[in-house]
């Protein structure tokens, strides 16, 4: 199993990354997908998930109305598209899969699978 994330960088507050996530060893389709994060010192928290079927979606509160996930199935592939970057985005973003959907697809547990992370510094 794998899960390769990339397209981290560097960015200015308020300007935009899409990170990508490309799958493989598991029967991707079938899977619940989310991107977690954790910043220096701090807990790893839950960013954003995508079901199985890519009709439902679930956002931390904290994120919500800048990051958008996606996937595409075909290709094994999940996309966090965000916008609005503020320095307290600034962590090591990492992609995960699930076979479990939880309710709003809140994740406060661990995922079946994880991938490596990739570095988002947002700052001036």
């Amino acid at each position: 199993v794998q899960l390769q994330a990339s397209g981290g960088g560097l960015v200015q507050p308020g300007g935009s990354l899409r990170l990508s996530c490309a799958a493989s060893g598991f029967h991707f389709s079938n899977y619940n997908l989310g991107w977690f994060r954790q910043a220096p010192g701090k807990e790893r928290e839950f960013v954003a998930s995508i079901k199985s079927g890519g009709l439902s979606r679930g956002f931390a509160d904290s994120v919500k109305g800048r990051f958008a996930i996606s996937r595409d199935n075909a290709k094994k592939q999940v996309f966090l598209q965000m916008n609005s970057l503020k320095p307290e985005d600034t962590a090591v973003y990492y992609c995960a899969a699930d076979r479990t959907w939880v309710a709003g697809g809140l994740y406060s547990r661990s995922m079946d699978y994880w991938g490596q992370g990739t570095q988002v510094t947002v700052s001036s």
